[in-house]
């Protein structure tokens, strides 16, 4: 089994481009309605929608996603380095790259949906 998360969205020009221009994700298929996405190391992937398409017949599938209550979690090896990757683009970081007492050492950014986009490598010592 496996999990592809889809946001339905009004911004998908903005969002493709800034998955894959910015955050380096890859488009594994394509539409003028859909976006496939595929993660750095192509394990896991994530799917933006346009709104009321007529593809899909239940609503939950037609209204656009109002920017809060969601956020993404992205597992690196070396969260550190991905963030220097990322200042050297000139992206705006939300949350500045920290060390949490569980263990966590992690950085937010938040894409055009307005869904913060938390990059962390876990160090806890379980």
């Amino acid at each position: 089994m496996r999990l592809n998360a889809g946001i339905i969205t009004d911004k998908l020009t903005e969002t493709k481009e800034f998955y894959t221009q910015k955050l380096g994700f890859r488009v594994l298929w394509e539409a003028d309605w859909f976006v496939l996405l595929g993660t750095l190391n192509g394990e896991d992937t994530i799917s933006f929608l346009a709104p009321n398409h007529p593809s899909q017949a239940l609503e939950q599938f037609k209204k656009p996603f109002k920017g809060e209550g969601v956020y993404l979690t992205i597992e690196l090896e070396n969260v550190d380095s991905y963030y220097e990757q990322l200042k050297r683009k000139d992206i705006d970081i939300a949350l500045e790259l920290r060390s949490e007492d569980w263990g966590d050492r992690h950085f937010a950014v938040i894409d055009p949906n307005n869904i913060g986009v938390d990059f962390v490598t876990h160090n806890r010592q379980d």
